[in-house]
This record gives structure tokens, C-alpha cells and sequence, in this order.
């Protein structure tokens, strides 16, 4: 039995194996935490809302960043390494460090702020450079987005959020229609189209808004679409395009555009 004891505390006295244990150990306490506030968030509701699963993501991010840190600290100390002497003894290199470290305290910091502000949540749609695509995660230090063309998933850093543009769920087409029309049958063909808008899928509301610019050879005639479900807006917009050249097309009117007159002696 004295063997026993005596071969388990050489074993735990080896200090690969303590390392071993203390990210274990961190690991389950990690998995247990994150669990615990998944489960009292859901019984609450916070979670039914895309703001409350943006708060529970970044609060899952910030718990899970703590317990590197923490456990990062202890495995250091677990192989005998002050960590305060190293930290004294790193010097300018620790200067290095603090700059390096800058502009991961600036996606901290502007992770936050993006909840507080409302700047945008998860299953918003934004736009990033070239980009547009959903909120799937909002964390700590990233933001994630996945482009609604293409699937791919885009890591955005949290201090380039002042980049991204929150998309609104409304359409608006400018249609250009001839000075010849009479005013009474542009309207009577545009609420037309708006009627037909109207039946298509993922159209909340068409409004026909009146004209909106005078051109060197047409009118500009304004209507607004809003969409229900962001995810679907430009299947929506394609849909909306189809619609207004099928009703024009049905009413015998053609889009103007630019003709070039050649005169020759």
C-alpha cells in the first residue's frame, strides 16, 4: 500500500503531469460554467432574441478567455516559473509585449462597446468591404460573419467595426420611364407594380413614392420594397426586377435609354 502511495505521489509530483491535470481540470470547470449560463439564460428567455444571443456569446467568449489566462498562469507556476520575476525580468521586451498586446485590448474593449451601443447583434446582416453577410458570432475579440453569396465565414477584428455597415431591409428602385407617358397612366402602371410586388414571397410591404428625378430623356419614378427575412434580400430584389419588366412589358411601355444620333454629309 506504501508502494502505491509513494509510486502516486511521484507521479503527481512530475510536473508534465500536474500541467496535464490543471488544463483537464480547467477544461471540465470550463465546459460545467458555460453550461450552467447557457442553461440559466435559457430559463429566463434571454436567449429567444438575437440581442439576448449576442450577450450569451460574448459572455461565453469572455469566460473562456479568463480560463487561458488563468490556466496559462497556474501551468507556469505548476513548472516551478515565477511569473511575476519573468514579467520583472522581461524588460523592454515586456514593453514589446505591452504594444503588442494593444490591439487585442482594442477588440476587447470595442466588443463590449458593440453590445452597449446596439451597434449591431447577432442575425443582423452587415456589410464588410465587398462583402454582406449575417452576424453568426459576436466574441470578445472577433466578429464573424458569413457571406450570404458565397457561405464563406469572414473573421472581422472588434476595433474595425467602425467598417461594417448595418443593412437595412429595404429595397429602393428607381424606374425610368419617357416624358411622352402621361402622368395618369404611370401611376395606374406603378401601383400595378406594387400590387404585384406585393404577392411575391419575403415582401413585407411596396410603397410607390412618386418621382424621384428628371433625366435628359426619362423621369425617374421611386418605389420602396421592405423585405422580411435580410437573408433573402437579393433573391427579393431579383424578384422585384423580373416583376416591374413583366408589367411594363404587359402595358407596352419601354425603359428609355440613351441614343446617339449620327448625321453624315
Amino acid at each position: 500500500m506504501n508502494d502505491f502511495i509513494k509510486t502516486i505521489d511521484k507521479v503527481l509530483s512530475n510536473n508534465l503531469v500536474k500541467s496535464v491535470i490543471i488544463i483537464t481540470v480547467s477544461l471540465i470547470l470550463y465546459k460545467i460554467l458555460s453550461n450552467i449560463l447557457l442553461n440559466k439564460t435559457k430559463k429566463i428567455k434571454v436567449v429567444e432574441s438575437n440581442k439576448g444571443q449576442t450577450y450569451v456569446k460574448l459572455a461565453n467568449s469572455a469566460l473562456k478567455y479568463a480560463f487561458i489566462v488563468i490556466t496559462f498562469i497556474m501551468v507556469l507556476q505548476a513548472n516551478n516559473i515565477n511569473v511575476t520575476s519573468m514579467i520583472a525580468g522581461l524588460g523592454l521586451v515586456g514593453a514589446g509585449l505591452v504594444l503588442a498586446v494593444q490591439d487585442a485590448l482594442k477588440d476587447i474593449i470595442r466588443g463590449f462597446s458593440i453590445i452597449s451601443d446596439s451597434y449591431f447583434k447577432v442575425g443582423d446582416i452587415v456589410k464588410y468591404g465587398d462583402v454582406e453577410g449575417k452576424v453568426i458570432t459576436l466574441g470578445i475579440k472577433t466578429t464573424k460573419i458569413k457571406s450570404i453569396i458565397t457561405g464563406n465565414v469572414i473573421s472581422i477584428a472588434n476595433r474595425n467595426i467602425e467598417q461594417v455597415e448595418v443593412v437595412s431591409n429595404n429595397i429602393y428602385f428607381n424606374i425610368p420611364l419617357s416624358y411622352e407617358l402621361k402622368q395618369s397612366k404611370v401611376d395606374k402602371v406603378l401601383e400595378n407594380i406594387v400590387e404585384e410586388i406585393k404577392k411575391l414571397d419575403n415582401i413585407k410591404e411596396c410603397n410607390y413614392l412618386g418621382p424621384n428625378n428628371l433625366n435628359d430623356s426619362s423621369i425617374d419614378y421611386l418605389i420602396g420594397i421592405e423585405v422580411g427575412d435580410n437573408d433573402k434580400k437579393r433573391q427579393s430584389r431579383r424578384d422585384s426586377l423580373k416583376t416591374i419588366l413583366l408589367v411594363l412589358e404587359k402595358n407596352n411601355i419601354e425603359i428609355p435609354y440613351n441614343q446617339l444620333d449620327v448625321h453624315s454629309k
